[in-house]
């Protein structure tokens, strides 16, 4: 085969590395985005926090450097900074953003604020530190303090130390006993009988119904730790002794036959068994609370919709003019290479900021737009809502409206949702409409929170309620939607009123 040389022409499309950034911070969530401008404040000595007792900063607009300093600028430089001073923006997916949209909207904060200072004095520092650097202790760890507090023989410490081993975060053994002694009994000679007794002991640790074997146990255990003159506790013992089938199952009739015992005081012998906790070991460990940063705020004023940015998710940023003034347009040093090369980050980085939040309102607004009915009357209102729908509206690729509404989250008068929330998929109605399905799902929530306890509503009977009213939803799928809204099935459902 003869090899030759050939020219071809064509076309390619290269992400430049400042459309890589512009697409970073996009998808960046509120915390990683701070993250992020830190990180970029400690890099580039051109780029400074703006304070907000400076009169001379625009606070609508990311601050330039010094005009005076425009003689010292590369032509490039120059024609940059008259470009961004005349409001020239970045293009996304090929096509500049609209400006014209139908619900009012406020632009003089599409740049982050400063945030709110923090309260002076050591005081306030020290009690910081503390809350920050505070975590509450594991399950085993508080087991392993009150075995320290314990008297028992070094064996009986080492049966117990197996136990609490075995032990998991909700306070159920995880190993049957008989492994545990095998283990044990290779090193110690040491009966069964001898690891039921240390495991007795164990069960009296806090919190009631640690180390025990399955649910009846965990139960059974807190009961005996109720004073004993606590009403319906004999009835309660002999309920999850031998009728706990029954009781899961909701055989009240047989139960109350069994026992003899009238519907009103089974129900306060339930009462009494639903007082007590299946997962001891949850309550005692609390988990992490996360808290939610909101980028968007929506409130209604003069009967419209307002969208918002929130001011305080980020610091309002500039470029520091002092050092921008010291950039010469014939100087090759290194220095000056260095001054230019930041000036030209922290510009990028500026514009990058702009675009995210610009993005993000032009995104938030047109669903607001769209879902104007889940604001006015709640989750049963919602309409069907894709990706493709927001993309149109705004000229976007698919891929920025996913990155845009991806932990991105908006403050409502109904709470705070991810909008990723207000997109849903349809079904159709008996009418040739469409609903949606956070709007079903929130119908099956009305219609099992409105059942009757004694006859709950089985997934076929939901089915034709909702078609009654014109939607037309198989039973798979309402047991698809019951399972995400953690509701459980009919006969887990039936209750004494």
């Amino acid at each position: 085969m003869k090899q030759s040389l050939q020219l071809k022409l064509g076309q390619q499309l290269t992400m430049t590395p400042q459309l890589q950034q512009a697409i970073r911070l996009l998808q960046l969530s509120t915390m990683d985005l701070q993250q992020e401008i830190q990180q970029a404040l400690d890099s580039n000595p051109l780029l400074e926090v703006a304070e907000e007792d400076e009169g001379s900063t625009d606070p609508d607009k990311p601050s330039q450097p010094d005009e005076r300093s425009g003689e010292n600028q590369s032509p490039q430089d120059a024609e940059l900074s008259s470009r961004e001073s005349a409001g020239d923006d970045t293009e996304w997916d090929g096509k500049l953003l609209s400006d014209d949209l139908p619900v009012d909207t406020q632009w003089d904060d599409l740049l982050p604020s400063a945030s709110a200072p923090a309260p002076a004095g050591e005081d306030f520092a020290e009690a910081d530190f503390e809350s920050r650097n505070t975590s509450d202790a594991s399950l085993r760890e508080q087991l392993l303090w009150q075995l320290g507090l314990t008297r028992l023989s070094d064996t009986d410490r080492l049966i117990a130390l197996a136990i609490i081993d075995a032990t998991d975060g909700n306070g159920r053994l995880l190993q049957p006993l008989e492994e545990i002694h095998e283990s044990l009994s290779a090193e110690l000679d040491i009966d069964l009988d001898e690891v039921v007794a240390v495991l007795h002991r164990l069960q009296q640790f806090e919190p009631a119904g640690v180390c025990t074997r399955n649910l009846q146990e965990c139960l059974l255990v807190q009961l005996q730790q109720l004073p004993p003159t606590t009403a319906w506790l004999e009835q309660a013992r002999t309920i999850l002794s031998r009728h706990l089938t029954q009781l899961g199952s909701g055989d009240f009739n047989q139960i109350m036959r069994r026992m003899r015992l009238s519907e009103d005081e089974l129900k306060q012998v339930l009462a009494l068994i639903q007082s007590l906790d299946p997962n001891p070991g949850q309550s005692a460990v609390p988990d992490a609370v996360e808290y939610i940063v909101p980028d968007v705020f929506v409130s209604k004023k003069n009967g419209r919709w307002l969208v918002e940015l929130n001011p305080d998710i980020a610091p309002k940023l500039r470029i520091n003019s002092n050092y921008a003034s010291l950039i010469k347009r014939a100087d090759s040093g290194a220095d000056n290479t260095f001054l230019r090369d930041n000036l030209q980050e922290a510009r990028w980085f500026l514009k990058s900021l702009h675009s995210r939040n610009e993005t993000l309102m032009k995104v938030a607004t047109r669903i607001v737009e769209h879902q104007r009915n889940f604001l006015e009357h709640g989750a049963e209102a919602m309409k069907p809502l894709v990706l493709h729908d927001i993309a149109e509206a705004v000229e976007m690729h698919e891929s920025t409206i996913s990155r845009v509404t991806t932990q991105k989250y908006m403050h409502t008068p109904r709470g705070i949702f991810e909008l990723k929330y207000f997109f849903s998929s349809h079904v159709s109605t008996t009418a040739g409409g469409e609903c949606s399905s956070t709007a079903i799902r929130a119908l099956i929530k009305k219609l099992v929170a409105a059942e009757n306890p004694r006859k709950p509503l089985s997934d076929n009977k939901i089915t034709q309620l909702l078609e009654e009213q014109g939607i037309k939803v198989a039973r798979r799928t309402i047991a698809k939607y019951r399972d995400t809204l953690f509701i459980p099935p009919s006969n887990e459902r039936k209750r004494l009123v």
